[in-house]
């Protein structure tokens, strides 16, 4: 079965965004770097997916220069590149249709954040018929405030609420939601194992 490592939203955008400090796995970049060396070298096909929000002026609108992958992270000739504007990879892009083109039945997803653009394409991604690997420990996510949280507050007030959910606790929730019903839980240890000096 011929498999794609998506890489998703691992982009400059969110080094700008005022809650970066707190993100779950600051390292990112090279964590997506070390998977998608791992796939390259497995002859697996690496698809690169941007999140862009047109005419918005904030750091997902591409008129910022923002909407860009991370230092570190480089196209190979022939990976392809798409932009989305929804959560998931597929509904606002070609992604489908390029995975059956190349004959793709397995699909292996890291990328930012777990619980929102990741989790997204994998539950899709499996209703689609696709296997789906999620290496948990290649995404990344942020606390998020309680639904009647006010608005504005700052990092340091947000990260204090005891009614924020923090990071470890939403990886732990995508982990349970989606094992067994939608995806196969690894660690980028599993796909792609360090070096034994």
């Amino acid at each position: 079965m011929n498999r794609a490592l998506l890489v998703i939203d691992v982009q400059e955008s969110f080094r700008r965004r005022p809650n970066w400090e707190a993100v779950s796995a600051p390292d990112i970049a090279a964590r997506a770097a070390r998977l998608t060396a791992a796939a390259r070298d497995a002859g697996d096909l690496v698809v690169w997916v941007l999140h862009a929000e047109p005419g918005t002026g904030g750091v997902f609108d591409p008129d910022t220069g923002h909407v860009r992958l991370m230092d570190g992270l480089e196209p190979a000739p022939g990976e392809p590149v798409l932009t989305k504007t929804s959560r998931n990879a597929f509904t606002t892009t070609g992604l489908q249709q390029l995975l059956t083109a190349r004959g793709i039945g397995e699909v292996v997803i890291c990328g930012i954040q777990t619980e929102q653009c990741c989790e997204t394409t994998a539950r899709l991604a499996a209703d689609l018929g696709y296997r789906v690997t999620f290496v948990t420990d290649a995404t990344a996510t942020f606390p998020i405030e309680h639904r009647d949280a006010p608005p504005g507050r700052p990092l340091a007030r947000i990260l204090a609420d005891p009614a924020t959910l923090p990071t470890d606790q939403i990886i732990a929730r995508t982990e349970y939601a989606l094992a067994g019903r939608f995806a196969a839980i690894a660690r980028l240890d599993d796909l792609a194992p360090t070096p034994v000096s």
